[in-house]
């Protein structure tokens, strides 16, 4: 069997890519990082660091690695005899790597269902992002000539997943080894595959993956960034810093406490169960082991600012039921005023809150529209920031 796998990076080569090794799967990994290629071109293993409780140490072999940039090619014959295709790169980069899978499902069509045995690709974008694989799949189809866009569905299931794994910055010397928290979760809808979908390890199969997906983005990376936004607007360096302050713990509670309202209003989870996730992740994330800096974790604010987001996708629910999203407001607040110079989006954000005026901006940057319940609490919150 034989994966290959789009973004070598730490969630590439110490998530996704080491349950496709532990399943069988022969992983080529494709970046455009010729540094990160050679390395991997060169090295017939790396190391895996689970660090905590129930910790343990795996290596990773049997991996391929090709140059996405330079050796296209080479890349569509991969995809076009393989078994599972999965992305870690990224939402917005998902767009720029679509036509060259597209490609690789055309040279599929053409070698016949006899070389690949009729099996059907499967392919999932790994991405933190409600419904990335759907995005993927448009992309694909856009991409394809159109008697292939009508064929795709025979040659190929794409399937939504929702992927959960603290991976924080590796240390300088760490070369392709990787280290991260023992806590995994990886959850694929099924319904593309009708019941049988592929065997990879560790993975949770569902019929409705809708909860799973906004219970980590609302819950994870919600308190994550919520952490990192007060932690930098208070001048405090790290993550595990961050989480322990109280004043900053106090906000990450009260922001999961507003999404875990929302997810029991509208998909009818067990508040108590949800309250426990809850706690369970506040832990994960004051885990000292798993050192991090808030700059890391804040990086791209325009993309954790919008629309459907970790602020926004949440707050814009609880206003339209009415029900209470201060704390998730007080996050975008201090995320306003997170100001990186080596973050582009951080300098964009920047230039957006001195330039344009304040009603415009709400709209630019988080998508919500005059008129919508959020939009006078949003506009109070960017004008107060274009006058710093």
């Amino acid at each position: 069997m034989k994966a290959v796998h789009f973004g070598a990076g730490n969630i590439g080569r110490g998530f996704v890519g080491e349950l496709l090794h532990e399943s069988g799967y022969e992983v080529v990994f494709a970046d455009v990082s010729d540094a990160l290629i050679d390395a991997l071109d060169a090295a017939d293993s790396y190391t895996v660091t689970e660090i905590g409780e129930g910790g343990r140490t795996s290596v990773v072999t049997d991996f391929r690695a090709i140059n996405s940039r330079t050796d296209e090619a080479r890349l569509v014959d991969e995809i076009a005899t393989a078994d599972v295709v999965t992305t870690a790169v990224g939402p917005r980069v998902l767009p720029f790597i679509a036509p060259v899978i597209a490609r690789g499902i055309e040279r599929r069509i053409e070698i016949g269902e006899d070389a690949i045995e009729g099996r059907r690709i499967a392919v999932f974008a790994c991405e933190n992002a409600i419904n990335a694989t759907d995005l993927l799949e448009a992309e694909v189809r856009a991409a394809l000539p159109e008697a292939d866009a009508d064929r795709l569905d025979a040659v190929a299931a794409f399937a939504n997943t929702a992927i959960d794994r603290i991976v924080p910055a590796q240390a300088p010397d760490a070369g392709l080894d990787v280290v991260l928290e023992p806590f995994h979760e990886w959850v694929i809808d099924r319904t593309p595959f009708g019941g049988e979908p592929p065997e990879i390890v560790g993975v949770h199969w569902v019929d409705d993956l809708a909860p799973f997906i906004e219970r980590k983005l609302f819950t994870v990376n919600t308190g994550h960034a919520t952490a990192a936004y007060h932690g930098f607007a208070r001048g405090i360096r790290s993550i595990t810093d961050a989480i322990t302050d109280p004043a900053i713990r106090s906000e990450v509670e009260a922001a999961i406490g507003e999404t875990r309202s929302l997810l029991v209003a509208k998909f009818g989870l067990d508040e108590a169960e949800q309250a426990a996730y809850g706690r369970k992740i506040l832990d994960r994330l004051s885990n000292p082991e798993l050192p991090d800096t808030v700059e890391r974790v804040g990086r791209g604010p325009l993309r954790k600012l919008s629309r459907a987001e970790r602020f926004i996708g949440p707050a814009s629910q609880l206003a339209e039921r009415g029900l209470p999203h201060e704390a998730l407001l007080r996050g975008v607040a201090v995320a306003l005023r997170f100001d990186v110079p080596e973050d582009p989006e951080s300098v964009e954000l920047q230039r957006i809150l001195r330039e344009e005026e304040p009603d415009g901006a709400v709209t630019v940057v988080t998508g919500v529209e005059p008129g919508h319940p959020l939009f006078a609490e949003l506009l109070e919150l960017f004008q107060g920031a274009s006058s710093r």
